[in-house]
């Protein structure tokens, strides 16, 4: 059975290799935002030539899909209330693609979202993505203290 999740000290590295390579191979920025806009913009224009960013978020969901099948199929777990008190795995699902949906929608609104900020722009030293990332942790950890103080 495959652990339903990497170690730290195998993914963190993994990942800080993707952002050097995605800087050394493109000279981009690496984050899911761009890629999903891309197979958008793509889309609409009638177009499946997509770039990098596009076979990138391809790359994404494929991966997570052949991690599932291997798994023996989608375990949802781990989402709070959510998973306690939801217990349809299609209700489940629908919820988790609306939300990524409006997250995404937010994210690209909004110029860019936590994993572009997180890695690539705190990487490149960007006071920006720094106070980005530094405004994203401290708010989630105000509402974590909030929300066990009301739970």
């Amino acid at each position: 059975m495959l652990h339903p999740q990497l170690p730290w000290f195998v993914a963190g590295p993994v990942l800080g290799l993707c952002v050097v390579a995605c800087r050394a191979l493109f000279n981009a920025r690496l984050g899911v935002t761009g890629g999903f806009s891309e197979i958008v913009g793509r889309v609409a224009s009638r177009s499946l030539a997509f770039d990098w960013r596009g076979w990138f978020a391809i790359g994404v969901v494929l991966g997570g899909t052949v991690f599932a099948v291997a798994a023996g199929g989608p375990d949802f777990h781990g989402y709070g209330w959510l998973t306690e008190h939801v217990s349809s795995s299609v209700a489940i699902a629908a919820l988790l693609l609306v939300s990524g949906v409006l997250i995404g929608y937010g994210a690209k609104l909004a110029g860019g979202c936590t994993s572009g900020n997180g890695l690539s722009g705190n990487s490149l030293i960007s006071p920006a993505s720094l106070a980005a990332t530094a405004t994203f942790f401290g708010t989630a950890i105000v509402v974590s203290f909030a929300i066990e103080a009301v739970i």
